[in-house]
């Protein structure tokens, strides 16, 4: 058959014609081969039922349609830098958006909590001290038979409890942000301080600040939200219909961006009110990308060496699960199995035995499965 790209034959002016080319559709057909799957049309009959054509457009032979994205920090890389002890904020050493170095000053507390950790941790050195110089006594005492040998247990066991406690004072410091050097210092020079800051665990992205100066704080209250902004993750709305072709581990373009990623998590859930199942892929970042920015996805589908057709969304021919297309030939059209791949409101991506030589119908559908379906009774 002799159709043009993009061709839009006139549509049936009356349903007393449309009836009558339908049956003599019909009656062509009656003595073909392969009934089920080709129908016997003439140029001037297509026409007539409002038949239009087109080429199938090559796509990439390994991406879907884009579907929409909004790029996420990774739940695993966010943290939150909380509080040690009870106080208030002194002040604030960074901003939101600032990148922390690991050690980097965040916030500066003022904490009565802080000086009775300091001076418990100070008290238990002088007990600790007190109880070795008994220990000590005791021994000497022992070996010339001065004190009985419970007595020396004695002195041992307060000696241990007297460094459990130091050991325990000491981890307390550490857990309020107190480096090994600054503790070594408190125990030489009894310095005992107000101010405590807290550091970044980690070089990392400020993503947002929770305090203000001034503002007093309970114990473990969070301060400064921390991310590491590389890789980021691409959460893509996928319909459901689609999903079959997509896999764990396929490509994924983010459009505008050069570094391609891969899928990590298909759903197994579906969005009620979308209809659409969530993708997660991960994409190194180099810092073009941002979270909570919006874009378009194109994801890996099809293997290597097979091809890949993007047609106009009425062309496709669905019978419940099995999705074909119209295939203009010789003095008709014939009914191609394709398999669908990915689609849109306006287009779908399929693949299958067609080639961009083919003509599809992409109106007149109607018409042609009513044929079809007559041709079967």
């Amino acid at each position: 058959m002799q159709f043009h790209h993009w061709i839009f034959l006139p549509s049936l002016a009356r349903s007393a014609c449309a009836r009558a080319l339908l049956a003599l559709a019909l009656s062509l057909w009656s003595s073909a081969p392969n009934a089920q799957d080709e129908l016997k049309l003439s140029d001037a009959q297509a026409r007539n039922l409002g038949v239009r054509v087109t080429h199938p457009v090559a796509i990439r032979t390994d991406l879907t349609l884009p579907y929409p994205v909004q790029i996420v920090i990774p739940t695993q890389q966010m943290w939150v830098v909380s509080a040690p002890v009870a106080g208030m904020v002194a002040n604030l050493l960074v901003g939101r958006g600032d990148r922390a170095s690991a050690g980097q000053p965040l916030v500066t507390l003022e904490s009565p909590s802080f000086v009775s950790q300091q001076r418990d941790y100070l008290h238990a050195i002088a007990q600790e001290l007190l109880a070795s110089q008994q220990l000590k006594r005791n021994i000497d005492l022992f070996e010339g038979k001065a004190v009985p040998q419970r007595v020396l247990e004695a002195s041992q066991t307060e000696a241990r409890q007297a460094a459990l406690v130091v050991a325990e004072r000491r981890q307390m410091l550490h857990l309020s942000g107190m480096s090994d050097d600054a503790i070594s210092r408190l125990a030489q020079e009894a310095a005992i301080s107000a101010t405590l800051t807290v550091n970044a665990p980690q070089t990392a992205s400020v993503v947002e600040i929770t305090v203000s100066p001034g503002q007093r704080l309970e114990q473990s209250a969070p301060l400064v939200k921390l991310a590491r902004l590389s890789p980021l993750w691409a959460e893509i709305a996928v319909p459901a219909a689609n999903i079959r072709a997509i896999r764990t581990g396929a490509k994924v373009e983010i459009e505008g961006y050069p570094t391609p990623g891969k899928v990590v998590l298909v759903s197994e859930t579906i969005d009620p009110a979308t209809q659409t199942i969530l993708v997660r892929a991960e994409i190194p970042n180099d810092g073009e990308l941002h979270p909570g920015q919006t874009a378009a996805a194109r994801i890996g589908f099809l293997s290597a060496g097979e091809s890949a057709w993007e047609i106009p969304y009425s062309g496709l021919v669905r019978r419940g699960e099995q999705t074909s297309v119209f295939a203009a030939i010789a003095g008709g059209f014939r009914l191609v199995p394709v398999k669908l791949v990915a689609e849109d409101q306006d287009h779908v991506v399929v693949s299958g035995p067609i080639t961009d030589q083919d003509q599809i119908a992409i109106g007149g559908i109607s018409a042609l499965r009513g044929i079809l379906s007559g041709l079967g009774q």
